[in-house]
């Protein structure tokens, strides 16, 4: 089970990464872009970390508070439910 979570983790990070840096192309080159709605959903299905790292690194979305409190506020969300399982698994 645990090499099925991982996997998932790591195909939507990629996912993530692979968005974040075909939007930063696309708004330098005046092209479609992706909508934000899709970023933030990829971030909650397990994206964040990944896409906040791309974001910080490729300069992408920097002055935008929804993305520069939103993802990190996922990631904290994201980091209590799994704390909350595991607490509840082993004690």
């Amino acid at each position: 089970m645990h090499v099925y979570i991982a996997a998932y983790l790591a195909l939507i990070s990629v996912i993530a990464i692979v968005l974040t840096v075909y939007d930063k192309r696309a708004a330098l080159k005046g092209r479609w872009r992706v909508k934000e709605s899709t970023l933030i959903i990829i971030s909650i299905l397990g994206g964040a970390v990944a896409m906040l790292a791309t974001m910080r690194l490729a300069r992408h979305k920097t002055k935008h508070a929804k993305f520069m409190v939103g993802i990190p506020v996922i990631v904290i969300l994201q980091a209590a439910a799994i704390g909350a399982l595991l607490w509840r698994k082993y004690f």
